[in-house]
């Protein structure tokens, strides 16, 4: 049953009865829960984020409460904002504007393992939003917090949830993920979060930025100068197990690698196009286009299946990944690259995430997303979305699951 999956640790990427030991090389393999001192509290039926991991002398389950990570961030390019729907009743649940002059052109967003969002103007600068109004703070002037609860948005400056923005002066600025953090079992919550994105100025020179996730700071700069020429810089962002990015470029170009704490740099040609890009459970690093193109870090091989098209990817921490594929989304086997299924939607899908749930969600480039049920292929519809576009981690589904070092 694919609900068996709402048992899955948030803290370690876990499945229902087993939690993942991450290698250096950022391999997992599988432990019983028990043999580590780890209970599984069953959420069958609940809110993920409500029932969580026993972890030491915190009982997260009780103490935790809702972490936010019901919601999946869909940015409204068109409208300068993102909207944040619950996966669970599909209803929008708020919409942010997400730079000051709300001409930012949002594509990608990343979901921390709090819950909060962090999105990325194509046309510079990075925003923060607070998935939960009790971690809002009063800024405004006006008592109480002032906070969207539906489509309708309030003004930049007006709108409390917004943490912070950091302004980036790039021509294109696309990729932005979050890296895991430290857990805290005392407060049952990560701390020490950080955030990578890419900016280009110049084609062939492309600036990976490592962020403070608390303040929006900018800890480390790393500028490459072998990126593949063209109009884009760094198109997609992913982390692995150990907090490090991987980038890769659109088209037949490069994938990026920069270490979390010794920043150093190293790039592999592609073998065929890529566009989205996710890190799975095993450590491998796929890109998807009309190929889903899986890397393998330890032997720096490719190995690859023709099946679909330009778009997203992800996996659901048990061995398929679900791609944009003609029509709908195809599931293919991690291990063996076998297409599994194909499932139909309405119209053209082109990103896609997972959530807590196991549910698959598909979003077009129009005013829909659809959330499927890959158990039986069925459907449910959300509307009122405004030119939406991302691909990227849009849930913290993929966070999770590649593991926590």
């Amino acid at each position: 049953m694919r609900r068996e999956l709402a048992a899955c640790g948030l803290l370690l990427g876990c499945g229902a009865d087993d939690v993942q030991d991450v290698g250096s090389d950022g391999r997992t393999s599988s432990t019983a829960a028990s043999e580590v001192g780890i209970t599984v509290i069953p959420t069958e039926g609940v809110r993920f984020d409500v029932g969580m991991l026993d972890v030491g002398e915190a009982d997260c389950g009780l103490h935790n409460g809702d972490l936010g990570l019901s919601f999946i961030w869909i940015a409204n390019s068109t409208q300068g904002t993102v909207s944040k729907i619950d996966t669970v009743t599909l209803k929008e649940r708020g919409r942010y504007v997400v730079r000051p002059d709300a001409a930012g052109n949002p594509s990608r967003t990343s979901v921390n393992l709090s819950g909060d969002v962090a999105v990325a103007n194509r046309n510079g600068g990075i925003t923060k939003i607070y998935a939960l109004p009790e971690r809002c703070a009063d800024s405004n002037g006006e008592p109480g917090i002032q906070t969207a609860d539906g489509p309708d948005f309030l003004p930049w400056g007006v709108e409390e949830c917004v943490a912070w923005y950091t302004p980036m002066t790039y021509v294109s600025q696309r990729p932005v993920a979050w890296t895991q953090g430290v857990f805290d079992p005392d407060a049952c919550t990560f701390r020490e979060q950080k955030l990578w994105t890419a900016g280009m100025n110049t084609p062939g020179t492309v600036d990976i930025l490592r962020l403070d996730g608390d303040t929006g700071a900018i800890e480390a700069k790393v500028t490459i100068d072998d990126a593949y020429v063209d109009s884009y810089g760094i198109y997609g962002g992913a982390v692995d197990a150990h907090g490090n990015f991987w980038g890769s470029q659109v088209g037949q170009a490069k994938l990026h690698f920069v270490d979390h704490d010794t920043l150093e740099h190293r790039s592999w040609d592609l073998e065929v196009g890529a566009y989205g890009i996710t890190v799975d459970s095993q450590g491998y690093v796929w890109t998807c286009s009309g190929n889903a193109s899986r890397f393998d870090p330890a032997t720096e091989t490719w190995q690859r299946v023709l099946a679909g098209e330009y778009g997203g990817c992800m996996e659901d921490g048990h061995g398929t990944l679900y791609k944009a594929t003609p029509g709908g989304i195809v599931a293919i086997d991690t291990t063996t690259l076998a297409i599994q299924q194909t499932y139909a939607l309405p119209q053209h899908i082109h990103g896609i995430s997972v959530d807590f749930y196991g549910y698959v969600w598909g979003v077009s480039q129009g005013s829909e997303a659809y959330r499927l049920d890959p158990a039986d292929g069925s459907f449910k519809t959300v509307g009122g979305l405004v030119g939406a576009y991302t691909y990227s981690d849009m849930t913290g589904f993929a966070l999770s699951a590649v593991g926590v070092p």
